[in-house]
């Protein structure tokens, strides 16, 4: 009698198994499907309108042709402000937390409070951008914009320095310290070469993070007809320029934000394969 009670509840365990297996195959499949669905369209739209004339032409004006030479522009070069302000930030605040507050409460105060931003709608770091930069100054800008992408940036580089540190053995840190080395440099000289490439596959993935960003740059950076380096004045940008021709009524501005969205998918697409090779990498 026992033996066929637990034959039957391996056979109904077994049963459960297969039928979680199965939600979690069509699950798979339905969110596979929706994202082919998105990339087929993206594409057959995008390279339709893919041409010299994008990458050389500013962003024309109602009901006219032109490119997005002023948006590629601005998006890599608040993209690139906001890995210098926010990459050198996160990468100290997260080694900190992990070399010299490993269990101490306020270390874990301070994570917390960076799993609250890491999670924060980036609406909210806009408007919280907006009135520290904009409003005092009275206008948008590229500093702004390259700001409201700092702080989204910077939780993400916190969490993965942090996780990658504290995955180091503790004997790298033995061993430095028994011949006499000082903590800075035993993090310098023998830490950061062993965790860089986590380190790599944080930045990726938060350059990734970033790059697509529409609402924060609404707030602060807003956009720009022309060209312009000047990061004091409004700047053009792929995201918010993707927003307002979408919503246009003219195909050739429609034409460009599926040529837009095509570009910012590659983009994420090859930031996102490269963090996970370097990942896969680290983990070999």
């Amino acid at each position: 009698m026992t033996s066929m009670r637990s034959h039957g509840r391996a056979r109904w365990r077994r049963v459960k198994n297969v039928f979680a297996l199965g939600l979690g195959g069509v699950a798979t499949v339905i969110g596979l499907g929706f994202l082919a669905w998105i990339l087929v369209v993206t594409l057959v739209n995008g390279l339709s309108a893919l041409n010299l004339a994008l990458f050389t032409q500013m962003t024309p004006p109602p009901g006219a042709e032109g490119g997005l030479l002023n948006a590629i522009f601005g998006s890599a070069i608040m993209i690139l402000v906001a890995m210098l302000l926010g990459a050198p930030i996160g990468i100290l605040a997260g080694t900190h937390l992990a070399e010299y507050g490993r269990s101490g409460a306020i270390a874990e105060v301070i994570r917390f409070i960076n799993d609250i931003l890491l999670s924060a709608p980036s609406i909210v770091i806009g408007l919280f951008v907006y009135q520290l930069v904009v409003r005092p100054t009275g206008h948008f800008s590229g500093w702004a914009g390259a700001a409201s992408l700092g702080f989204i940036l910077l939780p993400v580089l916190v969490r993965t320095t942090d996780e990658t540190m504290r995955l180091l053995p503790i004997t790298l840190r033995e061993a430095a310290l028994a011949l006499g080395a000082p903590q800075w440099r035993v993090i310098v000289q023998v830490l950061y070469p062993a965790a860089r490439t986590g380190l790599l596959t944080g930045l990726l993935l938060g350059l990734a993070r970033i790059s697509g960003e529409t609402a924060p740059l609404l707030f602060t950076a807003l956009n720009n007809q022309y060209f312009t380096a000047d990061l004091s004045q409004p700047m053009a940008n792929i995201p918010v320029v993707i927003f307002q021709f979408a919503l246009s009524p003219y195909d050739a501005w429609h034409a460009l934000a599926w040529a837009g969205a095509l570009l910012m998918t590659l983009f994420v697409l090859v930031v996102s394969v490269g963090a996970r090779i370097a990942l896969r990498r680290r983990v070999g």
